[in-house]
């Protein structure tokens, strides 16, 4: 059982150490290091009384005495291979408990124009110094802790009318400690104009150990540019992630989000996307699974700033057990964002009499020429198509697996990567026993 104690104080002896380790480096950051802590401080971690937080409980969090992770934990090549993404190819870096680890990473054939670089190593890098912190505010106080601790991480830097079809790996893996450990990745993205590239971000773990993972990634979208981003949970289901992704858009720039949770006891997946350019395309796609007693709080933001933008937020969520879900999406149209198109969607399949998802999508909109929609489903595996599946010869576990199969394809369907659609297809046969018992068929 994790000590328990007030937070405050133990988060201010570890930010003073922190600021002592660097020792002059990050001076840039300095300022806004402090600005944030001071920020965290203020506001505190969220509680239920705040309506962005309100079916998400952080006391488990908030009452358990994390201490910062440190370097050295023996993690083997064979481990990260195991993870699957060798056969995706590409380059890979890995961080293990938030620390960067050559040894482990293979960046050896990055193409021209394309830079991947450990923040630890690169933060005084003028792209660094020119983007970082400017786009994750602190408004939030876990992206103000992010900032407050930021001491590691990637940093994805594509040219201008660079074109990178391989994907870059970014794989964070957490190992079980004495003591019960946080870490807090900071990832940076710039693609420049005409550019594209392709992010994965993956998180496991160790299959047992008090863990936090509180990562904030930033990522410019220049004007005609592309980014591909996955984000993949597979921490132990008793971790704690909680992920931000906060994206800039230019003109005519197109984003992919996909997200896909199947780890971790309390998962908080929060998406900003700010379209600042005119004719910006972003699709928003998520696929999570919680079981057993999982949590699983997905929060959208997509701001329409610029006119002739639109936007797709597709998300599913598949419940078993006693888990919960959230589904928090809101689409923001500014004054002036006309002609804006917009779609948000979250639908759900609940296995289990015991599971529960709160579901709210949103408009907020100030201009007058848009269209606009969004919706939301919730329900059980359909009695009739259960019925005619079963009429044509199958048996009732393997016509449930297939309906529950369908109905989460057409999340893995939107992933242009053929590879990663291969891998998510692999983990959910073996996720959900429904669907393992049509592994020899599919």
């Amino acid at each position: 059982m994790a000590q328990l104690m007030e937070p405050t104080n133990l988060y201010a002896a570890d930010f003073d150490r922190l600021v002592g380790r660097l020792d002059g480096a990050w001076s840039h950051f300095a300022d806004a290091r402090r600005a944030a802590f001071d920020r965290f401080n203020e506001l505190g971690f969220p509680t239920t009384k705040h309506e962005e937080w309100r079916f998400t409980n952080l006391q488990p969090i908030v009452k358990t005495a994390f201490v910062p992770a440190e370097p050295g934990a023996a993690v083997t090549t064979d481990t990260i291979d195991h993870l699957a993404f060798a056969a995706i190819g590409g380059c890979r870096i890995v961080f293990v408990d938030g620390f960067y680890r050559s040894d482990l990473s293979n960046l050896a054939d990055l193409p021209a124009g394309m830079r991947v670089l450990s923040l630890g190593e690169a933060a005084d890098d003028a792209l660094v110094c020119d983007h970082l912190g400017r786009y994750a505010t602190t408004d939030d106080s876990l992206t103000a802790l992010n900032t407050a601790f930021a001491a590691d991480g990637v940093v994805v830097h594509v040219e201008k009318n660079v074109n990178v079809e391989q994907p870059i790996h970014v794989v964070y893996y957490s190992t079980a400690g004495d003591r019960p450990q946080v870490t807090h990745p900071r990832n940076l993205i710039v693609v420049e104009t005409g550019g594209s590239a392709t992010v994965i971000e993956h998180y496991a773990s160790d299959e047992t150990g008090d863990i936090f993972s509180n990562a904030v990634t930033e990522a410019v979208i220049a004007d005609n540019a592309q980014l591909h981003h996955y984000l993949l949970e597979r921490e132990h289901e008793q971790a704690f992630n909680v992920a931000t992704l906060r994206v800039q858009q230019g003109r005519d720039s197109r984003l992919e989000s996909h997200s896909i949770l199947l780890g971790g006891g309390l998962v908080r997946n929060n998406i900003h996307v700010e379209m600042t350019g005119e004719g910006a395309h972003g699709l928003i796609n998520g696929l999570y699974l919680p079981h057993g007693d999982q949590h699983m709080d997905n929060h959208m933001r997509v701001v329409h700033a610029a006119p002739h933008c639109d936007s797709r937020q597709y998300y599913k969520g598949i419940l078993d057990g006693s888990s919960s879900g959230v589904f928090t999406g809101r689409i923001v149209v500014n004054e002036g964002a006309q002609k804006t198109d917009a779609v948000q969607s979250n639908t759900n399949l609940l296995l289990s009499n015991s599971a529960r998802i709160d579901t709210k999508p949103q408009l907020e909109i100030y201009a007058d020429d848009v269209k606009c929609t969004h919706g939301a489903t919730t329900g059980q595996i359909d009695e009739k198509a259960l019925f005619y599946l079963r009429s044509r010869g199958l048996s009732e576990s393997a016509a449930r697996g297939l309906l529950i199969y369908a109905f989460a394809h057409e999340s893995i369907d939107r992933m242009k990567l053929e590879a990663v659609r291969g891998i998510i297809e692999k983990l959910l046969v073996h996720r959900l026993p429904q669907i393992e018992l049509l592994e020899g068929l599919l």
